[in-house]
Formats: C-alpha cells, structure tokens, sequence
C-alpha cells in the first residue's frame, strides 16, 4: 500500500506496520529508505495531488480480531453501521484515537475500509488506533453485551439526550451512515438510542460531528467517573 501526506508518513513511522520505503520532494527529516523525486512522482506513485510532498511504500492495514478488542476490562469501543465515505471513516478514526478509545469496528461489506485515502483523512490516526471488521455487526453488538457492554446508538430524534447516559465501565458508541442512520437490527441491539440537540434548520449533522461530540462526552463521563 502507498500512503502519502505528512502526517500518515509520520505516524506510519511510529506505528505498527513497516515503513518499506520513502519518496519525498527533499530529504528533510525523513528517516530509513528516502529517495528523493520530483513532486510528479509522487502524485503518480500515491494516485493524488494531496501528498504534501511525501508518499511511502508500507505493510498492508494490520486489522485486529474483534475478541482482541472485547478482551480488554471496561473497552471504549466506536462501532460504523455501513459509513462508506472515507473522509468520515478517517475523521472518526481521528476523534475515536484522540479520546483513547479502545477500537474501532467496521462491517466487512458495505463500508469504507482503511486505504490510503482514510489514512490521510485521519492526519495518521488509523497507525495507533486498533481497527477490526467484522461480518455481521449486530452479532458483534450481541456479544458486546453477553461481555457486560452497554450499547448507545446515535439516531436523530431520540428521547434520551446524548448527556444523559452512564458511560462507566465497558460502553460501545454506534453510528449509522448519513441520510440513513442506524439499520433497524443494529439499532434493536442498542441498549438505548441518544440523540444531540439541533437548535437550527438543518435535520442532523455530518456522522464524524456527531461522532467528535458523542465520544467527547463518554470520555468527559469516564473522567469524571475516575477522580
């Protein structure tokens, strides 16, 4: 896999998998294999404009297995219900590594998965951030529960506000793809459905906002919860 842009290169340095070779526009700070090569080179080597100079030849994505992810005492999981856009796929990334999530989920079929263009979309997130796929995200969801999670899925209109929730011990944050949310079994899973007020004209947010402000706050809970 080719990743490009600044940050994914460096992130990809410090993360995971291995960093085969570098091209760069000049050799800076770079470390290991760089070649340096003209902008253009870059541009055909990463298939994009957007590389800010920088591209490298890395490892295929390391996936883990879900039970690596439920394996860990009072997990802070986000799980994806069919998000195929990859700028949102990496947004969420961004946010989910920021608040120290435990890992992310995503369905095997019918959503984006982690190519380059979702590493660049989170500035590098998805080197440190566990990601697994899973076949059947309601049967994941199922067994969150059977291993004591609780389940909240966002869904526009819901009773119960997105503040209101306990987010102690091990909690699962679920998001549905934009104009069609949650699908009707994956929602039925959720121990409760919450909801962010909109004050506005406009119906719902974009599903990486909503994302950024729900897992704000079950990080802001579980600080709380902590002292």
């Amino acid at each position: 896999m080719v990743i490009y842009g600044v940050h994914p290169v460096e992130e990809a340095l410090r993360g995971r998998r291995k960093v085969h070779r570098i091209w760069a526009t000049e050799r800076g700070s770079w470390e290991g294999n760089v070649t340096v090569v003209s902008a253009e080179e870059i541009a055909e080597r990463a298939e994009t404009d957007a590389h800010q100079g920088v591209a490298a030849l890395v490892d295929p994505y390391p996936y883990v297995d879900e039970a690596e992810l439920l394996a860990v005492e009072a997990p802070f999981l986000v799980a994806l219900d069919e998000v195929t856009d990859p700028q949102n796929l990496g947004a969420i990334a961004r946010t989910a590594e920021g608040v120290g999530a435990t890992g992310l989920i995503i369905p095997e079929r019918r959503s984006a998965e982690v190519t380059p263009a979702v590493c660049k979309a989170s500035a590098g997130a998805v080197e440190h951030l566990k990601i697994a796929r899973v076949r059947n995200l309601a049967d994941f969801l199922a067994e969150a529960k059977e291993k004591g999670c609780w389940v909240y899925g966002a869904a526009a209109g819901s009773k119960t506000s997105y503040d209101q929730p306990d987010y102690g011990g091990g909690v699962v944050a679920v998001l549905g793809a934009e104009g069609k949310g949650l699908r009707p079994r994956v929602a039925s899973m959720c121990d409760d459905l919450v909801s962010l007020p909109l004050l506005g004209q406009v119906e719902s947010l974009n599903v990486s906002a909503t994302a950024a402000v729900l897992l704000y706050r079950i990080l802001q809970f579980r600080l709380d919860a902590s002292t």
